[in-house]
This record gives C-alpha cells, structure tokens and sequence, in this order.
C-alpha cells in the first residue's frame, strides 16, 4: 500500500501515516490473531505499532506486558524488529508503577526483555506521576536515550501546563528533547484542539491519537436498536446521543461517496488534522485491518473536511 511516510516531530522516526494499535494483543487477540494482523499490517506498509508496559494487566489471568511479550513472539519469529518503529509506554505495568527515576529504569529493562530487543524507539511516559519530581521523571527518560536504550521520549495523558513544565525542565538542564505527544483525539473528542495543538506546534511535537475510533463508536456499527458484543460497546455506546447521530449521519454521506466505509473516512478526518502523524488503531480479528488501511490512501476533499468537522461542533453545547 503506497502511502507517503510521515516524520514525529523532530525525530528522524519515519512511520506509516496509521499507527497499530497492540492494546488488543493477548486481551481480545490471541496470539496467533495477532500474529496475522502484525503479518497483514507490515505486508500493506506499516511500520508503526503502539503498545504500553500495563498491556493487558486488566484481563484476569494475565500480568502486565502480555502485549509486549506477544510482540517480541513475533519479532523472534519473523526477524524483523529493525522493520518496525516500536512505541511502548511506562507507568502501569503492576510491577513497576509510577514514575519514579529508578521505577522508569528497572520498567525500561522489563520491557526491553519482553520484546526481546536492545531498544525502544519512543518510550512515552503513559500517565502523569505528581507524586514524583518531574524533573526526577524527565531525567530518567532523558538517561535511557544517553544507554541506547530508547530513541527518541514522548508524553502521554498529562495536561498542557505539567507540558509546559517539562520543556522547561528540559531546557534549563540540557536533557532529550520529547518529540512526540498522544492525546485522545478523534472526531467525536475534540478537547486536544483547544488545550494541546498550539503547544504541539510551538514544541515540535508529533501527535499521535488514541482512541481514534472513539471504542468503536466511529466505525458506525454502533446505532439505535443494535447490540453490539464487544468488550467496549459500554465505552463507544455513551456517544450515542444527538451530536453521535449527526457525526454518524456525516460519516455515511462522506463514506458513499467515496465507496469506502465508515471507520476508514473517521481515521483518514483524522490523520488530515494539524499536528497528526498518525492514528493509533487497532484491529482485533483480521477482518478487522482492511477498513483501517484504507485510511491512509483516502483523500478527503477540503469540503468533506468541514463538513464533517461542522456535524461533530454541532449541538456541543446541548
């Protein structure tokens, strides 16, 4: 699939305009699924999968890392870990919570291990630790760049003053600079343009979107008198209200046209935006990986840009 990479921020990370979601792996994808779905996601393009340390602590039976072990499976199975620009995050794993300088490094190694490789090349800092200095948090990252260990740092669910803070942390002291930044964003959460873009823009930062399918909402399969069963059709069925129709309504419209289907027209609204590098999404069964490939070489026109941005602002302040 010919789709013309992008770079993060000021990094010199050049990675397929969708990211791959790896939350699914060893939670509603086993291992052989997410095996196909990495095997089918590289075969289009792709380069570019997202995972966290905390992946999927929260399904019974599993520990934390489940994600990363399944890709390091994978990476030893196919050879191909110089292939892949691997994000993973820190702060969650049951293990190694927090932010604390020596928590970061002691996690950074747990994961490396898991994934059976000598690098990462973004490591976020998953959820802001205010228990924690930050100057503590960012000079840990900033070591691990000095290892070889990670790459390039990015940040994660902090808000744009704690942003702030930690540039200026990193100038006063001369440390890595963050390159990236991963908000939930997409076209029915929409806070990121107000709070965060003008900071991504003043910071070089390259936005990475979760979320960017709303839990499912904006592939469309959520409507009036559907059950849908899926371990998110809480999280995705709550936008179901008169400014979810009125998106939906706009996606349909948008999706005819262009004989494509809804959630590809939502990720490819979103990849359009300024700041976007890429979407993060991810695909739980096979089937699952077409419509968000197709994202990346779906031109919208300047009018189906607003016209889809207008449905979302419409009745927000009802």
């Amino acid at each position: 699939m010919t789709a013309p990479r992008r770079t993060i921020g000021s990094s010199d990370l050049s990675v397929f305009p969708l990211s791959l979601g790896g939350n699914v792996f060893g939670w509603t994808a086993d291992q052989a699924t997410s095996f196909s779905v990495l095997d089918g996601y590289l075969d289009a393009g792709g380069n570019f999968i997202d995972t966290a340390d905390g992946y999927s602590a929260w399904v019974p039976g599993n520990t934390g890392g489940d994600s990363e072990r399944i890709l390091g499976q994978w990476f030893q199975a196919r050879g191909n870990r110089d292939d892949v620009v691997l994000a993973t995050k820190v702060s969650q794993h049951p293990d190694f919570k927090g932010l604390a300088g020596d928590n970061i490094l002691r996690a950074a190694d747990a994961s490396l291990e898991r994934l059976g490789s000598d690098h990462i090349d973004l490591y976020y800092a998953h959820f802001d630790d205010q228990t924690v200095p930050l100057e503590e948090t960012v000079a840990a990252l900033s070591s691990l760049v000095d290892a070889g260990k990670v790459r390039y740092i990015g940040i994660s669910n902090y808000s744009p003053e704690r942003i702030e803070e930690w540039f200026s942390i990193t100038e006063a002291n001369g440390l890595h600079r963050a390159v990236a930044l991963q908000p939930h964003y997409n076209l029915v959460e929409r806070d990121f343009e107000e709070k965060y873009r003008a900071l991504a823009e003043r910071e070089n930062l390259g936005v990475v979107p979760y979320f960017a399918l709303a839990a499912g909402f904006l592939t469309g399969k959520y409507r009036d008198g559907v059950t849908v069963d899926s371990a998110r059709a809480a999280g995705a069925s709550k936008y179901l209200d008169d400014r979810g129709r009125s998106v939906l309504d706009a996606l349909d419209e948008v999706a005819a046209a262009h004989d494509a289907s809804v959630a590809s027209v939502a990720l490819a609204w979103l990849a359009a935006q300024p700041t976007v590098v890429a979407p993060i999404a991810s695909a739980r069964t096979i089937d699952q990986l077409p419509d968000l490939l197709a994202s990346v070489t779906l031109e919208l026109t300047a009018d189906e840009l607003d016209a889809l941005t207008g449905a979302s602002e419409e009745r927000e302040a009802a």
